[in-house]
């Protein structure tokens, strides 16, 4: 079948409307019963769970068009994205292991895969467990749940992963989000100006820090890539683009999974009662809160060649837009979707993307989550919202800003 050329959905994820539920609107793509295609972005969305599934898993469905363009071509792309002129975003933000294809990102992923393995993780553990404890001991009885715990937590767990000294950990978040909020579809050039002043701001202090560490190695993330960078087996860039990597795509999204947990445990008192009642089930809960509102809700990919995808014939060079929130909310692929069940299984949510850029750091990211979840059920048998969360904007994340809550 023919990709549709007309409009059978309505579809502003710029607007007050989306940020606060988006979930009515991915409602109505799926209804449609067929890809949407949103003209301002120059995409075909699937919001279906067998279309997002199936894309992402289609071996012609890559990241990046780079290699079937000339040198003009692509120069003219990144101008028409505003992508251009941004030396040090180009060369360790625009290119990564997120967006390679192929032999490159086989090879990069292969160099840090041994270190996202569940017995690696739980090296960090008990670390991340004592600070989190900290953190909740200094708290009172009301607080906002994003600004005084989660945003303090992804940092110092991603920061100890890699090398970075805990006293720098705290510089971490902002570079993260200072550097991620380009990526959304408001690409402004203020926010450009802001994302390649803090890239530069991250090379900078890595720079520092690997020489420093080329002379005192430790048993660390940076000290092993280093050793690799040395060998030849990466390029400085590639080295430097990695560490940006892990910190980018581990830190906002843990945080905004953090907020969007609490947010759903707090409007299913049942499943709060059931989680504080069974904590056999936390690891379920954390699938299923990744599942329910994913921090993480879309993601691009390119057609490498014409390729067909559930019938729909898709012309080569069409960029994808996988809304993997949509996906995970679909009622075809879950019984009662639009439920948060702490016990469901199977949970095969897509939350974590799927195919060979399936999420290196889901261990990571879960470890965080328990050491949070756990803590907060035990310290408190009564937890209440006191207002309104107001959520994040844009297509490309999803987490409230705020939680503030009341705690006893």
């Amino acid at each position: 079948m023919q990709l549709p050329t007309d409009q059978n959905a309505t579809f502003d994820p710029l607007s007050t409307a989306f940020a606060r539920d988006p979930y009515p609107d991915y409602a109505a793509l799926r209804a449609t019963g067929q890809p949407v295609f949103y003209a301002p972005f120059d995409i075909w969305l699937f919001s279906r769970h067998t279309d997002v599934q199936a894309a992402a898993l289609n071996p012609l469905s890559l990241r990046s068009l780079d290699h079937l363009m000339t040198a003009r071509e692509m120069a003219e792309e990144r101008r028409a994205q505003n992508w251009h002129d941004m030396p040090f975003h180009s060369r360790f933000v625009q290119f990564s292991m997120l967006n390679a294809d192929g032999e490159v990102h086989q090879r990069l992923r292969k160099l840090v895969f041994r270190e996202f393995t569940p017995g690696q993780i739980e090296r960090l553990k008990s670390g991340v467990e004592s600070y989190v404890g900290g953190l909740f001991d200094r708290l009172g009885k009301r607080f906002d749940f994003i600004e005084d715990l989660c945003a303090h937590v992804p940092g110092l767990a991603i920061g100890r992963f890699l090398g970075v000294p805990d006293e720098d950990c705290h510089a971490l978040r902002q570079w993260s989000e200072d550097i991620v909020q380009y990526f959304d579809i408001d690409r402004t050039d203020e926010r450009k100006v802001l994302a390649e002043r803090t890239t530069k701001t991250f090379y900078d202090y890595l720079s520092d820090l690997s020489n420093h560490r080329r002379k005192h190695p430790k048993d660390d993330l940076i000290s092993r890539l280093i050793t690799r960078w040395d060998a030849g087996d990466l390029t400085e860039d590639e080295y430097v683009s990695t560490c940006m990597l892990i910190l980018m795509a581990g830190h906002g999204s843990t945080i905004d999974a953090l907020g969007n947990g609490l947010n759903a445990l707090l409007r299913f008192p049942d499943q709060m009662a059931r989680l504080r009642n069974n904590p056999q089930l936390m690891p379920t809960a954390i699938q299923e809160m990744f599942r329910y509102d994913a921090p993480l809700p879309f993601f691009h990919r390119y057609a490498s060649d014409d390729m067909t995808v559930n019938g729909w014939d898709i012309p080569k060079g069409t960029k994808i837009g996988l809304l993997y929130a949509s996906a995970n909310r679909d009622p075809e692929a879950f019984l009662d979707a639009d439920r948060f069940d702490i016990g469901r299984a199977p949970n095969r949510h897509l939350a974590f993307a799927a195919g060979p850029h399936f999420c290196l750091g889901n261990h990571l990211a879960r470890m965080n989550m328990e050491a949070v979840f756990s803590q907060l059920l035990i310290r408190f048998g009564h937890i209440d919202m006191t207002a309104e969360p107001e959520f994040k904007s844009g297509l490309s994340l999803r987490g409230p800003k705020s939680l503030h809550i009341a705690v006893r």
